[in-house]
């Protein structure tokens, strides 16, 4: 899969440990981690500004088939944490899918994470898109600096919403942000005003086929070909992350047999509590933010 560290180097402070066995240096494991500021969906009772927590994410832990249950991928997790914490991250977070038993058990288990939240993956092939666009209805594409108003306006109590959506957003794999709103509405807004449109849809694009790259080796010239061929003629797809109370998920077009809901976040806290992330950690699904951002340099 192309760059083994191409989902976090888009981050500032990011890291990939390798794990080594016997006296031939053999790497037998891997994972990966990344640290970004974010909310935890709460304001301060004083100023009424978001809440931010510098959190680290923890992915793409593997070890080989034969050097399993040696204790491999509990000191990559280890090692991991301890650069997580050196660099003054107060919790770290991974996903994995809820029947990814090995995977849970290593967390939960042995490294006192807790299941926090389980987001919705919705995925739609793009040339289904067949409805067709009211009349009244227009699209605009709006450049990097209002985008991350209108985002910071509307995520300020959202979860996991990233401190620099401005990176994100002239980030070159965001291939740009995009608008609907009425006809009306667009001779009336000025965005200069700081003031949102009353009624709005907001959608960035990431291109995430520049992340992943499908590498063919060690096949016939005509099986390497065939795989081209795939990837030309290969509908795409778009794919959305929501939180399963988020109510933009029932207006976003899917297929229900490409989509799934067993995505589980499992997060733990590092050091001291304070107050403002005190309620984060101990926050229940139930009393959470209905609103998740997921960030689509973790995909």
């Amino acid at each position: 899969m192309g760059d083994p560290i191409a989902r976090v180097r888009n981050f500032m402070s990011h890291i990939m440990l390798v794990a080594e066995y016997g006296d031939g240096n053999e790497i037998v494991g891997v994972i990966r981690g990344c640290i970004k500021t974010v909310t935890n969906g709460k304001k301060m009772s004083s100023t009424q500004l978001p809440v931010y927590v510098k959190l680290a994410y923890i992915l793409g832990l593997r070890v080989s088939s034969t050097h399993r249950r040696l204790g491999i991928a509990t000191k990559l997790v280890q090692e991991l944490e301890n650069w997580c914490k050196q660099n003054g991250a107060e919790y770290a977070y991974m996903a994995t899918e809820c029947n990814n038993k090995p995977s849970l058990n290593l967390f939960t288990q042995k490294c006192n994470y807790v299941k926090f939240r389980n987001p919705t993956v919705l995925v739609q092939p793009v040339h289904l898109h067949s409805k067709p666009l009211p009349l009244d209805i227009i699209i605009v594409r709006i450049p990097p600096q209002l985008a991350e108003l209108v985002y910071r306006n509307v995520f300020s109590t959202s979860e996991f919403f990233p401190k620099d959506i401005d990176r994100l957003l002239s980030n070159k794999l965001n291939l740009g942000t995009f608008m609907a709103l009425p006809k009306k509405s667009l001779s009336n807004w000025n965005p200069k005003t700081r003031e949102l449109p009353s009624s709005f849809a907001i959608l960035s694009i990431w291109d995430t086929k520049e992340v992943y790259r499908l590498q063919v080796k060690g096949v016939s010239v005509l099986t390497h070909a065939v795989c081209l061929g795939t990837r030309v003629l290969m509908p795409w797809v778009v794919v959305a992350e929501v939180g399963q109370m988020d109510p933009v998920r029932e207006a976003i077009p899917h297929w229900k047999k490409f989509s799934w809901d067993e995505d589980v976040w499992c997060i733990k806290r590092f050091g001291e509590v304070n107050e403002n992330c005190h309620d984060w950690y101990k926050s229940s699904v139930s009393s959470s933010s209905s609103v998740i951002f997921v960030d689509p340099r973790d995909l």
